[in-house]
């Protein structure tokens, strides 16, 4: 019996593969930005900011007349938001999210990592800044799912597995309450009538595929020439009713049936449409939209010296440097231990507390997300947006550095153990047999073998 989409050979391809990857996804996303950031402080930079300034679409028709950096953040970003989508609903139905009690822990830790940050970017703009700087408290409170796996899969090879699980359920509820604060805070004047409008195609999307989806599972052309174009009315139709529009991303990854709604067919993988459809354009996602929205969003023309101390001075960028260090970290790891303190709540007894430490660091990893945010509150290419944009970057790069070492460290701790043979991961409190015992350790030797 075929029981995954590699086995079934769906959607193959050694390029594609590479991309899905979690750390190819992050290296394109930190080269794009870096790239971005040189190309706005070279001789470039004409060029750039005024490919990122060109105008295409249709004049006098607003939700198709954008600049390129617009179209990046409102358009191709919409196809994250639809992985994320397809994401968070595979964790509610099926995934870490469905059982509550298993998962209130890292929610908890989500909740505090979004709180905590918030609150220090307040302290220091009111302090420090305005009414105008305070609108970008939401700035901090994001966490970037692929940077932020990217760097554990690099440096946490031999970590427990409730330490991915720990983080990517954190990172999940942190997107998902993400796209709330950009659904409720960054949308002014909301058109009823347009948002009600968008429930017609919404209901289709979902009726399809739901009636017929093993058709778009397999087909390679229906997905493209049925389904992308009811997301497109649906994105249009929520951006004219003023909504961010990648939030029409997110409520069609929703619409999407996780699991088979019949028993698969023989030699078929048990796996229904929304995995198909994320494996299928995890590529596009991890390969264009992620990359061409960051190479946009991250060129800030930093001025030299003078405009290095501007941006540093900011309280903007001094909110978010201080939000995403020591706001995430402190959020995740103080409400993770008041809740297993204080309630019967307990956290995965193979995640020790410097685990978490160093998971509540990478927590502070912004990049995408926080970077669509800054725009948001700023406006594209402002003088707070572009510090906005610089504290993304520095805390950003802090928290990833910080808590990739502090990782690694627990990584070789735990190699130790798993070398005199000490069971590291348990499952459900069993301790495990001696093949799940050899199938770690050749994990191990292979993750040392790739980075030789």
């Amino acid at each position: 019996m075929v029981t995954t989409l590699e086995e079934e050979g769906y959607g193959a391809g050694r390029i594609a593969d590479r991309l899905r990857a979690g750390n190819t996804g992050g290296l394109l996303l930190l080269a794009a930005m870096l790239l971005g950031l040189i190309f706005a402080n070279s001789p470039l930079e004409g060029l750039y900011f005024g490919a990122r300034d060109t105008h295409l679409g249709i004049p006098g028709v607003e939700a198709l007349n954008h600049t390129i950096g617009e179209w990046a953040s409102d358009g191709l970003l919409a196809i994250f938001f639809f992985m994320t989508g397809l994401e968070l609903k595979s964790e509610f139905v099926d995934g870490e999210l469905r059982d509550v009690k298993k998962a209130i822990v890292p929610i908890t830790a989500a909740f505090g990592g979004v709180l905590v940050p918030a609150l220090i970017y307040a302290g220091i703009n009111l302090a420090w800044g305005d009414a105008e700087t305070l609108s970008g408290w939401a700035v901090p409170t994001a966490t970037d799912i692929a940077f932020a796996v990217s760097v554990l899969a690099v440096v946490g090879s031999a970590l427990p597995t409730a330490a991915r699980t720990f983080l990517l359920t954190l990172a999940v509820v942190d997107d998902l309450i993400a796209i709330v604060i950009i659904a409720f805070v960054y949308s002014e004047g909301v058109q009823f009538g347009f948002l009600a409008a968008s429930i017609v195609p919404l209901a289709l999307f979902w009726f399809l595929t739901h009636r017929y989806p093993r058709f778009f599972a397999f087909s390679p052309w229906a997905p493209w020439v049925i389904l992308l174009p009811i997301g497109v009315i649906t994105w249009l139709l929520v951006y004219s009713a003023g909504v961010h529009a990648t939030i029409a991303g997110v409520l069609l990854g929703f619409m999407v049936p996780v699991l088979h709604r019949t028993d698969p067919q023989h030699g078929e993988a048990p796996i229904g449409l929304a995995p198909r459809l994320a494996h299928r354009y995890q590529p596009i996602s991890n390969g264009v939209a992620i990359p061409v929205f960051a190479f946009f969003a991250s060129g800030v023309a930093v001025g030299g010296v003078d405009g290095i101390v501007s941006a540093f001075t900011d309280p903007v960028a001094l909110g978010v440097i201080f939000g995403l260090v020591l706001g995430k970290t402190a959020g995740i790891f103080s409400s993770t231990w008041l809740l297993t303190t204080l309630t019967p709540a307990t956290k995965d007894e193979d995640l020790k507390w410097p685990d978490v430490l160093g998971l509540a660091m990478l927590g502070g990893i912004g990049f995408t997300v926080a970077l669509l945010v800054a725009e948001l509150s700023f406006g594209l290419g402002s003088a707070h947006d572009d510090h906005a944009k610089v504290g993304v970057l520095t805390g950003s790069f802090l928290a990833a550095i910080i808590g990739g070492v502090l990782l690694a460290l627990r990584n070789a701790h735990y190699k130790k153990l798993r070398a005199q043979g000490v069971a590291v991961d348990t499952f459900d409190g069993q301790e495990p047999d001696a093949e799940q015992a050899r199938a770690a350790q050749e994990r191990d030797r292979y993750h040392e073998g790739e980075r030789d």
